[in-house]
């Protein structure tokens, strides 16, 4: 029986001990856990129970083999063979397909292992234990990925599994302009800069690294876009492009636009003031001759002068090539002094909303230097400004926001919003932004006088807040 001697040489099979070592917690938080073995039994009394269940079945089969007689026995031989290797098969029992579900294990006698991913006896082999569980290797996976986990690290969100690059994947943020993951500073913590209206998340890096910024809704250029560079060092996003304002006499329709907004509100402005579109430089060089007057820093967009002077307007629509301005057309006007306001500047390449806002705002000037209005302080003269400003540009968003343009703001009895199209989603983001600019301004002019000017409109309305300031220069 040379075939029953090489299988009893052959079944002396050992099981190893499954091991499993396994990070818990956050991204540099580490658990290490090792797992023993699944067999309580030592190799010696496993070797000693191999030879005893070999023995027994062999006992069986010789007794039967001598009743049926000797003509049979090379079959019975190879039958009995057959019967001892698989009474010396070790492997684990058939198991379903591992899901990446995790479900609560169910009730087994004491002394099985159950799996907490697919819920089946684990039995012989290596096994992983983690998370207050035991799982097959196969069934420990990643909930984003959906594969198996062997590192030696992972991660946790909840009481989900992830492996570290999945993780890192969905909850480390991304800088929104080099499109990198935002590194830790020196404690090991996410530091990133964030804009207050639009959420765009950044890199600090990007504040000094000379990362262009579009002058309108101050947005920070992304790595695979490219912003419009103007003649004086501005650079315009596309979006912002889209609505732009170039040239003195695409603007005229929006002037005569707000000068009915303020006739709507029984503020008529009764002299036609210029009103021309410039260049940065031009409206700087207005502002020196300007002597009395308080300018929005750090950059001022308009200005309402009432000095005789000389200035340069934008006479033609200039060129796009590439990503510059070509071909800028300029034109000197002299602007003579016939009586407290001379002209309205406005800077040039603009979005529509940003340049009507800032007409509304220089209107006003005029408005109460034509009615006679004393010399004002800053905070209550640009902060009614402001008010002015804020209330047409609310107008227009609430007229955007609604198909049939019929909604104005508060205070006001008309709008022109039905000479104008259907604006775009981003547009009336826009002038949402420009809303919040207004409301959230730190200087003590423009953004305090705003919101005490604003204050006593809504409590008093217009026309009293405005009598108020005529008699005794300030707010109600």
């Amino acid at each position: 029986m040379k075939w029953l001697n090489k299988i009893f040489k052959g079944s002396n099979h050992r099981i190893s001990e499954g091991q499993y070592h396994g990070g818990f917690g956050e991204e540099n938080r580490v658990w290490d856990v090792h797992s023993g073995s699944l067999d309580g039994h030592s190799h010696s009394e496993n070797e000693d129970l191999d030879h005893a269940i070999a023995l027994s079945l062999c006992d069986e089969e010789l007794k039967r083999a001598n009743d049926t007689g000797s003509s049979s026995q090379v079959d019975d031989d190879e039958e009995l063979a057959r019967a001892l290797q698989a009474s010396l098969d070790i492997a684990s029992p058939p198991r379903p397909q591992p899901s990446p579900s995790y479900a609560t294990p169910y009730t087994y006698p004491s002394g099985y292992r159950i799996c907490a991913g697919c819920n089946t006896e684990i039995g012989y082999g290596r096994f992983l234990s983690c998370m207050g569980a035991v799982w097959h290797p196969q069934c420990f996976r990643c909930r984003s990925c959906g594969e198996p986990i062997s590192d030696y690290e992972f991660s946790m969100s909840g009481n989900d599994p992830y492996h570290k690059s999945c993780y890192k994947e969905l909850y480390h943020p991304k800088c929104d302009v080099c499109e990198e993951f935002i590194p830790t500073n020196r404690a090991g913590l996410i530091e990133y800069r964030a804009h207050p209206f639009w959420g765009q998340r950044y890199c600090p890096t990007h504040e000094h690294d000379n990362t262009p910024r579009c002058c309108s809704c101050e947005r920070m250029e992304r790595r695979n876009e490219q912003y419009i560079s103007l003649d004086d060092g501005r650079r315009l996003c596309l979006e912002c492009l889209d609505s732009a304002i170039m040239e003195t006499s695409e603007c005229q329709p929006l002037y005569l636009e707000i000068r009915d907004f303020y006739e709507g509100m029984n503020m008529r402005i009764k002299q036609q003031i210029p009103m021309l579109l410039v260049e940065r430089q031009a409206l700087n060089e207005a502002m020196e001759g300007e002597k009395d007057g308080h300018h929005h820093m750090p950059e001022t967009r308009g200005l309402c002068l009432s000095e005789e002077q000389t200035v340069s307007s934008i006479a033609r629509r200039p060129k796009i090539g590439g990503n510059r301005i070509l071909d800028m057309f300029t034109e000197s006007q002299k602007l003579t002094r016939r009586c407290d306001v001379t002209a309205i500047l406005i800077l040039y390449g603009l979005p529509r909303l940003l340049t009507g806002s800032i007409l509304a705002h220089e209107l006003m000037h005029a408005w109460l230097r034509l009615n006679d209005f004393r010399t004002l302080r800053p905070e209550v003269e640009e902060g009614i400004c402001q008010v002015l400003s804020h209330m047409w540009l609310e107008s227009e968003v609430m007229a955007g926001s609604s198909r049939h343009g019929a909604s104005t703001s508060s205070g006001s009895s008309s709008s022109s919003s039905s000479k104008k199209g259907v604006k775009s989603t981003f547009e009336n983001k826009l002038g949402e932004f420009f809303m919040h600019q207004i409301a959230m301004d730190s200087s003590p002019a423009y953004g305090d006088g705003f919101r005490a000017g604003n204050a006593a409109m809504l409590q008093y309305g217009l026309r009293r807040t405005l009598d108020h300031i005529q008699l005794t220069g300030s707010f109600p």
